[in-house]
């Protein structure tokens, strides 16, 4: 086990690096520079093309493109994250400033959409062919459908405009935990419910699968309650695939939760992102991609740990 931790970390430098590379040279592929988004199109008549070149000098976008992978390389390693072209603040500060509402945001939805999928999953798996399994199944691929910008302009049509049941504007972060709970209730919901149907249908995919396996006959041959057959024998090996799927969800989440984050006017680490792509302001831009390739092979890793602990037939090696 020692070993295999000791691989799978080391493995994780040049994948890093790669990933890394590969997203800057996108960057460098992308028409214009940060100066161009800089400066206003109406000022842009009046600045001399010296003066450009002199601003586009001072943040080193003149030099060579490996130059500057390596110098933000080398930096990095260093521990310093830099600053933003467009503001000038700390890329750290903006970071973690920004991750924290997406973080209460994502790990929210991911609970619920869980909670809600697996208990779902479940029951439609124990009530096959019923009227319960079609109502879920119809649920489920209804959910799967139906877009996240469309169900949360419905959820704010009904829950804050007409019903005024939740407030939608975000809150200072000096306020209450209540009032703060109150603005992040909506949007969790919103994403974790269109979360939970692809958890629903994994679960119930998996959990009839395990229905049907060797161990599952030998546990009934033995006397075992039907409630200790199905939750402890089948539903801890069925939850194997849900745990890669929300494993590798959190992270996704992270960095796309912008679409639920822009319609309810929450300031997150998702729209940062986009707005850093936008003006091409590299620094940050590669500070947000580096920690979200960090969380998803992370996030992979953990995942193997978790399948082997969850099913005693998965070895580590």
């Amino acid at each position: 086990m020692f070993s295999y931790i000791i691989r799978r970390i080391l493995s994780l430098i040049p994948m890093v690096l790669i990933i890394t590379f590969l997203i800057y040279l996108g960057l460098e592929l992308t028409p214009g520079d940060a100066v161009s988004h800089l400066i206003p199109p109406d000022a842009m008549a009046n600045v001399s093309a010296e003066q450009l070149e002199a601003l586009r000098d001072s943040f080193g976008l003149n030099d060579p493109f490996l130059v500057r992978y390596f110098r933000w390389l080398g930096e990095m390693a260093q521990g310093n994250f830099g600053y933003s072209i467009s503001s000038g603040v700390k890329i750290s500060e903006i970071v973690m400033r920004n991750l924290s509402a997406t973080l209460e945001l994502s790990i929210a939805a991911l609970l619920i959409s869980t909670v809600l999928g697996s208990i779902l999953g479940l029951v439609s798996a124990l009530k096959k062919g019923t009227m319960a399994d079609n109502i879920l199944t119809v649920a489920g691929m209804v959910g799967v459908s139906i877009p996240q910008f469309f169900f949360g302009l419905v959820c704010i049509l009904l829950f804050v405009l007409k019903w005024k049941i939740f407030p939608i504007r975000l809150l200072p972060h000096q306020t209450s935990f209540q009032e703060e709970f109150k603005v992040l209730i909506l949007p969790a919901l919103v994403l974790g419910i269109t979360l939970t149907a692809g958890v629903m249908r994994y679960a119930r995919s998996s959990m009839l699968d395990a229905m049907n396996k060797d161990y599952i006959k030998t546990a009934r041959s033995k006397g075992l309650p039907e409630w200790r057959v199905n939750l402890v024998h089948g539903f801890r090996v069925a939850l194997t695939p849900v745990v890669v799927l929300i494993g590798f969800r959190l992270p996704m989440l992270i960095g796309g939760s912008v679409v639920i984050e822009s319609i309810f006017q929450r300031q997150g680490i998702g729209s940062t992102f986009v707005t850093a792509v936008r003006g091409q302001n590299y620094p940050l831009v590669m500070m947000i991609a580096l920690f979200s390739v960090i969380a998803v092979l992370v996030s992979s890793f953990v995942v193997d740990l978790l399948t082997a602990a969850l099913d005693p037939r998965v070895k580590l090696e």
